[in-house]
């Protein structure tokens, strides 16, 4: 029988917060680059040579980058905004001679949906608006463009914690221009890119608390259990589950003396080291979710599991395996003072 030791929870929390991200972390900042890639250039020369017929081209591509922060209004929707530096556009006319730079910035205003497509991967979309900043430049002409224009994107993010995370992402900016010397020159911007984010501002979860005035000077509060069924080989929580454990947890944020214990068990199919490993990982996920979701300290936490040596009915049949893959959750009884505490929550 394996016995873990809560104390050195937090490493495990590491590894399964991500899920909780979005909504314990409302807060968060990153930094991106990548490369831009210019199309749909339209350029008409007017006074910006001496041959107003002769065409202009351009590099297509180069480097980009920025920082970026936002808020979390829900788990599923964000407000975020940046600065993105989207490279320089060298043009070439007719003889391929250059004729100019033209240096490109944004301020970025979006909202950010989001779909959770597991744990730790998101996918998203983004789309809002942009303050763009082109600036021309040659031997004779410096010009300035500020303007609002349109801006979308999409991508995925990858929790390697529930505070560090990973995006993949393509953005799209529509109709960035710059109009030097009478001349009138536009493009669509398309960044590509990864980035790292950082959240924070996690808060303690609020539940609610049944009041009720007691008369003796102390109260004995009787222990709450649960049992939590697991499918076969899962050690994942379902919402129901989650439900299930919300008395108990009400009892851990209410009174910081309470305690918790946790067993994991299994039915006696395959091999017996591997269902005590998986017996220990349902203990640790039920452990996982209340400390962290309910900002429980681990110390308060004792999580064991026992394989398929305690079982509650026979594992001859599909039934009583059924009965036997199960976790259970169990905050023992204590006395408390009636000056201490007068709200008890069963």
């Amino acid at each position: 029988m394996s016995k873990i030791n809560l104390v050195v929870l937090p490493l495990a929390l590491l590894v399964s917060g991500a899920v909780n991200a979005a909504t314990e972390n409302p807060f968060y900042a990153g930094a991106r680059a990548g490369g831009v890639h210019y199309s749909d250039f339209d350029a008409k020369a007017g006074d910006l040579h001496s041959n107003p017929n002769q065409s202009l081209s351009i590099d297509k591509d180069d480097f980009a980058g920025g920082i970026f922060m936002g808020y979390n209004v829900t788990p599923w929707f964000a407000v975020e905004t940046g600065y993105t530096w989207l490279g320089e556009v060298t043009l070439k006319n007719d003889d391929h001679h250059d004729a100019g730079k033209i240096e490109q910035q944004v301020i970025d205003l979006v909202g950010k949906f989001t779909y959770q497509a597991t744990d730790s991967l998101d996918v998203y979309t983004k789309i809002g608006g942009a303050w763009q900043f082109s600036r021309y430049k040659d031997n004779n002409i410096s010009d300035r463009d500020d303007s609002l224009i349109a801006t979308a994107g999409l991508g995925a993010e990858y929790h390697f914690t529930k505070d560090l995370s990973a995006r993949a992402e393509y953005q799209y900016y529509h109709d960035m221009e710059v109009k030097p010397a009478d001349t009138k020159l536009n493009w669509d911007a398309h960044y590509y890119g990864v980035s790292l984010v950082y959240g924070w501002g996690a808060a303690a979860a609020v539940v609610p608390v049944v009041a009720e005035v007691v008369e003796a000077s102390t109260v004995q509060l009787e222990p709450i259990s649960a049992v939590m069924p697991f499918a076969f080989d899962s050690n994942e929580l379902s919402e129901q589950d989650m439900q299930r454990l919300e008395p108990i947890a009400q009892r851990l944020v209410n009174f910081p003396e309470s305690q918790l214990v946790v067993i994991g068990h299994t039915d006696n199919s395959g091999a017996e080291a591997y269902n005590q490993n998986l017996s220990e990982e349902r203990a640790l996920t039920v452990a996982t979710y209340l400390t962290e979701h309910f900002n429980i300290d681990p110390s308060r936490v004792s999580a064991e599991g026992r394989g398929e040596l305690d079982p509650v009915a026979s594992n001859d049949t599909s039934e009583g395996r059924a009965q036997n893959r199960r976790v259970d959750v169990t905050t023992p009884g204590f006395e408390i003072e009636q000056a201490a505490e007068e709200a008890i929550a069963q």
